[in-house]
């Protein structure tokens, strides 16, 4: 048996990339067809949102919770969170959760690190880019990392909350992010966070400059690995 892996939502897009990803590479190592036992539950983005515009971590660590407090009732053993702006608020819950989590910046951490990246750029929603989380787990992890222009990192927050949330793709927009990209290589960037995770929905390794750090994946990747060998 796998241990069964909980969800806790917060975008669509993101959470459904996560669970496909999960769903979809499970044959890879469980056999065909197979992959672990996934619940998932996501309350209204709206709600997320309100608590972001205010600056509530707290608030936002409470809806977390109560996803936590869900899954937990549908036995599942342990949680990832494939939104990493939220992941600000991950002090506050890890002490007050009834089950363990998996931290999905500290995940890209370590992968940049075991690939050899010196120094990374940052994309992402404005609140997570502006904030401490990547800056604070690549540390850590003795990687440098690089922010977008004030312009670039506004732009970038706008695809993301107003197209690629909704579920929409912009051919401009698209455009627009690969040149974002290209301007942290130029400045010494040898890989890139795909911070958001809808962002690996306009973006892969071919059509960056740099490789790219897709943070969805690597959890899922990661959950993944975690349900088959504690199973």
């Amino acid at each position: 048996m796998t241990l069964h892996i909980g969800i806790v939502g917060c975008s669509a897009e993101g959470a459904a990339l996560c669970y496909r990803t999960i769903c979809s590479e499970g044959a890879a190592l469980l056999g065909p067809h197979a992959h672990p036992e996934v619940s998932m539950h996501t309350p209204s983005l709206a709600e997320y949102v309100r608590f972001l515009e205010s600056g509530d971590l707290e608030g936002i660590a409470g809806l977390m919770l109560g996803s936590a407090g869900k899954l937990a009732a549908a036995g599942v053993d342990f949680l990832v969170c494939p939104d990493n702006t939220i992941h600000q608020a991950m002090p506050l819950v890890e002490p007050r959760s009834p089950l363990p989590w998996l931290h999905m910046p500290r995940i890209v951490a370590q992968e940049a690190r075991a690939r050899g990246f010196r120094r990374v750029g940052l994309t992402g929603t404005t609140w997570l880019v502006r904030g401490d989380v990547y800056p604070r787990e690549l540390e850590r992890a003795g990687v440098e990392w690089l922010r977008p222009s004030d312009e670039d990192v506004a732009e970038v927050g706008r695809i993301i909350m107003d197209e690629l949330v909704p579920g929409r793709i912009v051919p401009a927009s698209v455009a627009r992010f690969e040149q974002v990209v290209a301007g942290l290589a130029e400045q010494g960037c040898d890989a890139v966070v795909l911070g958001c995770t809808e962002l690996p929905l306009i973006m892969d390794d071919r059509n960056a400059p740099v490789p790219t750090l897709d943070s969805t994946r690597l959890l899922a990747r990661a959950a993944l690995a975690r349900a088959a060998r504690s199973g």
